[in-house]
């Protein structure tokens, strides 16, 4: 699995995601600078968390003209996947790779915490790896998040779409996998924490799963999502 980690000024989770593919799970990996327009020979494109840009005019705003973003867009048209971060999540939406935006948090304070999260799909590449209880309920795992800006919005339409086409990946939950307002920490519209493209190729998320991949840190329950993206590469190869 060759990766590509898109850097821009700002950015202040590339190494961490370097850190899973390139040391844990030893995979040849790229920092792709933000001026590069060439992303070389990669499998898997990672628009990771930070502030890119400084995060002016509107988080990712900036981002979405850059070369690298502009070959990550391409690299996603031709069926490529590419996973979105925190940061990068808000950047694949301003770029239209993904629906809905990621607004202010309602209680427009910054969060730092980790939180379950209820996965709603185990058929895609980054989340194969994951199994279904025992008792037949969501597979809930726990990641830690940090955002100011990480309420999903979308219209009423735009919600129903990603709903009707399973388009939902990551819901914020309770431990038993409960859904409700109180265990939504932004105000995310549906409990959204994370969504995918039709195709489901292309992942954006609010949480950070890089963040719990090392034993080391107390939790690998992120580890999984990129083991399946090399499982289901392996296969495909």
């Amino acid at each position: 699995m060759n990766v590509g980690v898109i850097v821009f000024p700002g950015s202040n989770c590339d190494r961490d995601i370097a850190y899973v593919t390139r040391d844990l799970l030893q995979q040849p990996t790229r920092m792709i600078w933000h001026e590069d327009s060439d992303l070389g020979p990669v499998d898997l494109v990672v628009v990771p968390g930070g502030f890119s840009y400084g995060d002016y005019l509107r988080c990712g705003a900036i981002a979405q003209f850059s070369p690298a973003l502009r070959a990550t867009v391409e690299h996603a048209n031709r069926g490529g996947l590419v996973l979105g971060v925190c940061n990068g999540f808000q950047i694949l939406t301003e770029a239209g790779l993904l629906p809905g935006a990621l607004v202010r948090n309602r209680n427009l304070h910054f969060i730092c915490d980790r939180l379950p999260l209820r996965i709603e799909r185990l058929d895609l590449p980054w989340t194969q790896v994951y199994s279904t209880p025992a008792d037949g309920s969501h597979k809930v795992i726990t990641l830690p998040i940090a955002h100011g800006e990480g309420c999903y919005y979308a219209d009423d339409d735009t919600l129903k779409a990603l709903e009707d086409h399973n388009q939902v990946v990551f819901r914020y939950s309770a431990p038993d996998g409960t859904l409700g307002d109180r265990y939504n920490p932004n105000g995310s519209a549906h409990s959204i924490a994370g969504i995918c493209n039709r195709q489901g190729t292309v992942l954006g998320m609010m949480p950070h799963p890089e963040r719990a991949a090392d034993a080391l840190l107390g939790s690998t329950d992120g580890l999984g999502l990129f083991q399946g993206v090399l499982t289901a590469l392996a296969r495909a190869a």
